[in-house]
């Protein structure tokens, strides 16, 4: 079985991906420093596979303990997820975020040319289109000035990849622009699990719906959308996971010096509104909610065309916004019955 690096991989998405890889026939080795995951997460990832993982605790920044874990590794591929990803957060630290997820894509690609390892998968981010012009968005869109430091972020990194290949280095490297990550495992034992406050929506929801938060906040009502909240394209984790796979998949069989990126939705924009009643629907639990000012750093309304990953990749969503929430309500419950 070839050995894939996972950075981040106890992560929310990272621990789907793992998943996803062990059942694609791979056997994926996470390092996660645990900053913004939990090591309960391996537990889980155990329980669906039915044996542990091999995880190292540390730093994608820690150079020397990426040295000694490509030593100890023979591996094939690499997917980096570590990374701050707090938009709101960003606005506010924006040279944490700055140091965090430039310097670790620099010490991976250092590390990676050090022991011969070409593939590698980035985890980039819609937040690089910034609120585009037309919609849907596709990869030929331009990118927009970022409305996050965050964003920017992902804009920085791409350009480094692009330019890492450019060099004539033989590597192989895809950037997958993903939307908005929601749902869990349909087993509950793997889910989105913050720390602290949530900052993204579907976990508030399920916090606020079993009486963890008091209520819930809706950044604005005054954008230009049907119902006056922000629209996002909702894509389950399970569906992301997969991609993640097709996409390591794709650049086993391309040459040396090959870089290209693909966005991952459904397709289709939800406003906020539209995820709390279809939650709403699917719980049957009615949610505490309120309309509050925008929040800096957020854009109006973006989701994918996903034309590109579908024909190239073979990829596509298979979830719907419904499966998404039942199965976040269902890793929601199940925590609770863990306490």
């Amino acid at each position: 079985m070839k050995k894939i690096l996972i950075t981040g991989g106890a992560g929310y998405i990272g621990s789907h991906t793992a998943v996803a890889l062990v059942n694609a026939g791979f056997e994926p080795i996470i390092i996660d420093n645990f900053s913004n995951s939990n090591k309960s997460a391996l537990i889980g990832i155990e329980t669906i596979l039915g044996k542990a993982l091999k995880c190292y605790e540390g730093d994608c920044n820690d150079k020397a303990l990426m040295q000694r874990i490509f030593a100890e590794n023979q591996f094939e591929g690499v997917i980096h997820f570590a990374a701050y990803k707090a938009v709101g957060e960003s606005t506010q630290l924006p040279l944490k975020y700055y140091t965090n997820n430039i310097d670790s894509l620099l010490i991976l690609l250092e590390t990676m040319v050090d022991f011969g390892v070409k593939e590698l998968v980035f985890s980039s981010s819609c937040t690089v289109y910034g609120q585009p012009d037309i919609l849907p968005v596709s990869e030929e869109t331009p990118r927009q000035e970022a409305e996050s430091p965050y964003g920017n972020t992902k804009k920085i990194c791409e350009d480094i990849l692009r330019d890492y290949i450019k060099s004539g280095i033989a590597s192989r490297v895809i950037s997958l622009r993903y939307f908005n990550p929601v749902g869990a495992h349909p087993s509950g034992e793997i889910g989105e699990l913050p720390l602290g406050v949530p900052n993204n929506l579907v976990p508030f929801i399920t916090q606020t719906a079993v009486g963890i938060r008091e209520k819930l906040t809706v950044f604005g009502s005054d954008y230009d959308t049907p119902d006056g909240s922000c629209i996002r394209d909702y894509i389950h984790v399970m569906d992301l996971a997969d991609a993640h796979v097709k996409a390591l998949e794709y650049l086993f069989r391309q040459k040396d010096n090959f870089y290209d990126l693909f966005n991952v939705g459904t397709g289709k924009g939800n406003t906020v509104l539209e995820v709390i009643k279809t939650f709403e629907k699917v719980s049957g639990k009615p949610l505490n909610y309120h309309i509050g000012p925008r929040r800096p750093g957020d854009i109006e309304k973006v989701w994918a065309n996903t034309d590109k990953i579908n024909k190239v990749l073979g990829w596509q969503a298979q979830y719907s916004l419904e499966d998404s929430l039942r199965d976040s309500w269902n890793w929601q419950q199940k925590l609770g019955e863990r306490e």
